[in-house]
Formats: C-alpha cells, sequence, structure tokens
C-alpha cells in the first residue's frame, strides 16, 4: 500500500518517532526535498537502493559504500 500526500514548500511529513522530510523547494516538475534523520537511518535515491553496491561503486568509479545519503541532515 502506498499512501499519496500534497505538501506544499515548507510542510513536513513525519515517519515514525524520529524521522522529519520537509519540502524545501519545488521548481517545475523537481521538487527538492530535506530529510533529518538519526545517523543509523540510511536513506537511498530509489534507483540507486534496487542496484548491488559493488555495481554503484564500478559505475561511479569508488569503493563500495552501504549506503548514499542525499540531502540528508541528520539529527
Amino acid at each position: 500500500m502506498m499512501l499519496v500526500l500534497s505538501r506544499k514548500v515548507g510542510e513536513k511529513l513525519v515517519i515514525g518517532d524520529n524521522v522529519v522530510i520537509t519540502v524545501s523547494k519545488i521548481s517545475g516538475n523537481r521538487v527538492s526535498i530535506a530529510i533529518d534523520a538519526p545517523r543509523d537511518v540510511s536513506i537511498q535515491r530509489g534507483e540507486l537502493a534496487s542496484e548491488p553496491v559493488a555495481t554503484r561503486s564500478a559505475q561511479q568509479g569508488g569503493t563500495a559504500a552501504a549506503s548514499v545519503h542525499v540531502a540528508a541532515h541528520h539529527a
């Protein structure tokens, strides 16, 4: 099941007790979000989460990493 919500700039979503997602910017068909979560919460872009870590590493020319943190602010 998927929950679909509409949000305006500055509005927030709270997930559980410790993850807050804030809509920070909307420009055309692009939405920028800010994520406030504990350091132990892995945050990955969807297109990267489905690829094996070794494949991502080879494509990026680096070493394997457990997760990719995107525009995240950790509490």
